[in-house]
Protein backbone atom coordinates (compact mmCIF):
# COMPACT_ATOMS: atom_id res chain seq x y z
CA UNK A 1 0.00 0.00 0.00
CA UNK A 2 2.92 2.45 1.00
CA UNK A 3 4.40 1.63 -2.48
CA UNK A 4 1.07 2.48 -4.62
CA UNK A 5 0.66 5.63 -2.26
CA UNK A 6 4.24 7.08 -2.41
CA UNK A 7 5.12 5.87 -5.94
CA UNK A 8 2.41 5.71 -7.54
CA UNK A 9 3.13 2.03 -8.67
CA UNK A 10 3.34 -1.93 -6.91
CA UNK A 11 6.31 -3.81 -7.55
CA UNK A 12 7.18 -7.19 -6.62
CA UNK A 13 8.87 -6.63 -3.40
CA UNK A 14 5.32 -7.16 -1.92
CA UNK A 15 4.60 -10.66 -3.60
CA UNK A 16 5.42 -12.27 -0.13
CA UNK A 17 3.20 -9.82 2.05
CA UNK A 18 0.38 -10.41 -0.54
CA UNK A 19 0.87 -14.16 -0.57
CA UNK A 20 0.88 -14.23 3.55
CA UNK A 21 -1.90 -12.13 3.71
CA UNK A 22 -4.31 -14.54 0.99
CA UNK A 23 -2.95 -17.56 2.81
CA UNK A 24 -4.05 -15.88 5.89
CA UNK A 25 -7.66 -14.88 4.71
CA UNK A 26 -8.25 -18.23 3.18
CA UNK A 27 -7.21 -20.23 6.87
CA UNK A 28 -9.52 -18.06 8.20
CA UNK A 29 -12.29 -19.40 5.91
CA UNK A 30 -11.55 -22.73 5.23
CA UNK A 31 -9.64 -23.62 8.79
CA UNK A 32 -11.13 -21.67 11.70
CA UNK A 33 -14.82 -21.01 10.79
CA UNK A 34 -14.60 -16.96 10.75
CA UNK A 35 -17.10 -16.72 8.17
CA UNK A 36 -20.60 -15.99 8.32
CA UNK A 37 -21.49 -16.88 5.06
CA UNK A 38 -19.73 -20.22 5.10
CA UNK A 39 -20.03 -21.23 8.80
CA UNK A 40 -18.17 -23.10 11.42
CA UNK A 41 -17.10 -25.74 8.62
CA UNK A 42 -13.27 -26.68 8.00
CA UNK A 43 -12.95 -26.82 4.18
CA UNK A 44 -9.71 -29.02 3.22
CA UNK A 45 -7.65 -31.07 4.72
CA UNK A 46 -4.55 -31.30 7.21
CA UNK A 47 -2.66 -34.28 4.94
CA UNK A 48 -1.53 -32.25 2.45
CA UNK A 49 0.49 -34.13 -0.47
CA UNK A 50 4.19 -33.43 -0.26
CA UNK A 51 5.64 -33.67 -4.00
CA UNK A 52 5.70 -30.80 -6.20
CA UNK A 53 2.73 -32.23 -7.99
CA UNK A 54 0.22 -31.98 -5.24
CA UNK A 55 -1.90 -29.26 -6.56
CA UNK A 56 -2.95 -31.75 -9.65
CA UNK A 57 -3.24 -34.73 -6.92
CA UNK A 58 -5.03 -32.52 -4.73
CA UNK A 59 -8.88 -33.22 -4.25
CA UNK A 60 -11.42 -31.06 -2.65
CA UNK A 61 -14.11 -32.31 -0.43
CA UNK A 62 -16.53 -29.69 -1.55
CA UNK A 63 -18.15 -28.45 -4.32
CA UNK A 64 -17.21 -25.75 -7.27
CA UNK A 65 -19.92 -24.11 -6.09
CA UNK A 66 -18.25 -23.72 -2.11
CA UNK A 67 -14.60 -23.03 -3.83
CA UNK A 68 -16.04 -20.00 -5.91
CA UNK A 69 -17.61 -18.73 -2.20
CA UNK A 70 -14.38 -19.43 -0.63
CA UNK A 71 -12.60 -17.36 -2.98
CA UNK A 72 -14.90 -14.65 -2.65
CA UNK A 73 -15.23 -14.47 0.95
CA UNK A 74 -11.01 -14.69 0.63
CA UNK A 75 -10.90 -11.72 -1.59
CA UNK A 76 -13.53 -9.75 0.71
CA UNK A 77 -11.25 -10.51 3.47
CA UNK A 78 -8.21 -9.07 1.85
CA UNK A 79 -10.03 -6.34 -0.06
CA UNK A 80 -11.25 -5.22 3.60
CA UNK A 81 -7.98 -5.38 5.17
CA UNK A 82 -6.45 -3.49 2.37
CA UNK A 83 -8.50 -0.34 2.83
CA UNK A 84 -7.95 -0.45 6.30
CA UNK A 85 -4.23 -0.31 5.36
CA UNK A 86 -4.56 2.45 2.97
CA UNK A 87 -6.13 4.32 5.60
CA UNK A 88 -4.15 3.82 8.49
CA UNK A 89 -0.96 4.64 6.02
CA UNK A 90 -3.06 8.09 5.41
CA UNK A 91 -3.65 9.08 8.19
CA UNK A 92 -0.02 8.47 9.02
CA UNK A 93 2.25 9.36 6.31
CA UNK A 94 4.45 11.34 8.22
CA UNK A 95 5.06 8.86 11.06
CA UNK A 96 5.75 6.52 7.02
CA UNK A 97 7.89 9.44 6.03
CA UNK A 98 9.83 9.79 9.20
CA UNK A 99 10.66 6.06 9.12
CA UNK A 100 12.07 6.13 5.77
CA UNK A 101 14.20 8.75 6.99
CA UNK A 102 15.15 7.05 9.70
CA UNK A 103 15.92 3.85 8.21
CA UNK A 104 18.07 5.52 5.85
CA UNK A 105 20.11 7.28 8.56
CA UNK A 106 20.39 3.24 10.95
CA UNK A 107 19.52 0.77 8.85
CA UNK A 108 18.22 -1.20 11.45
CA UNK A 109 15.57 0.96 14.20
CA UNK A 110 14.13 -0.57 17.63
CA UNK A 111 10.51 -0.86 18.53
CA UNK A 112 10.75 1.65 20.45
CA UNK A 113 12.52 3.52 17.85
CA UNK A 114 9.89 3.22 15.82
CA UNK A 115 6.77 3.80 18.14
CA UNK A 116 8.57 7.04 19.20
CA UNK A 117 7.93 8.36 15.79
CA UNK A 118 3.68 8.36 16.25
CA UNK A 119 2.71 11.28 18.57
CA UNK A 120 1.88 11.03 21.56
CA UNK A 121 -1.80 11.76 21.69
CA UNK A 122 -2.59 9.18 19.49
CA UNK A 123 -6.35 8.23 18.49
CA UNK A 124 -6.89 4.46 18.54
CA UNK A 125 -6.52 4.09 14.57
CA UNK A 126 -5.61 0.11 15.21
CA UNK A 127 -9.02 -0.95 16.22
CA UNK A 128 -11.13 -2.97 13.83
Amino acid sequence: MAEELIFHDVTTGASQDIKQATNLARAMVTKYGMSDRLGMIHYGSDDEEVFIGRDLAHTRSYSEKVAAAIDEEVKEIVDKCYARAKELILANEQVLHACAQLLLEKEKITGAEFEALFPEQMPEVFEF
